[in-house]
């Protein structure tokens, strides 16, 4: 998807994640000037909901563990 958008994959990854209304505030891992570049252009990278469930599409759940 990344290739077909010409995009690097982090920005479809963090675009993905903002679409989530639960997260307000993703931990981005800045090492590089271009890993702060990608999330910067993530916020104006909006995905349509048939690329959200492509991504969505091979997600299996699993139980949660080690909790009562």
């Amino acid at each position: 998807m990344a290739d077909e958008r010409g995009v690097p994959r982090a920005q479809v990854a963090l675009a993905w994640l903002l679409s989530k209304r639960a997260v307000t505030a993703p931990i981005v891992g800045a090492t590089k000037l271009h890993h702060l570049e990608d999330a910067v252009s993530a916020v104006e990278l909006e995905l349509s909901p048939e690329e959200i469930a492509r991504l969505e599409e091979p997600y299996v759940p699993h139980a949660v563990a080690g909790f009562a």
